[in-house]
């Protein structure tokens, strides 16, 4: 019996590896802001209108803004880890 353990690990050794080209990464980026920015804005939804209420003003950002705010926020976090 051969120990074939020592050539996978050469072999795999040996493949290059290639980082992602710039436009994947950003492709990727756009997904995630995306669906980071769908699923936050239910909830910006929800507190602007709860801030609206209370003050009886619309002058503050309205849902959208915040929830891409939230995005903005949150996805470079993702990508930074």
């Amino acid at each position: 019996m051969s120990d074939m353990t020592s050539d996978i690990i050469e072999t795999a050794m040996e493949a290059p590896t290639q980082a992602p080209s710039k436009k994947a990464v950003r492709t990727e980026f756009m997904v995630y802001f995306a669906i980071i920015f769908v699923a936050t804005l239910p909830l910006a939804t929800l507190t602007w209108a709860l801030s609206a209420i209370r003050s009886r003003s619309f002058t503050e950002k309205g849902p959208m803004a915040r929830a891409w705010t939230q995005a903005r926020i949150i996805t470079p976090m993702i990508f930074s880890a």
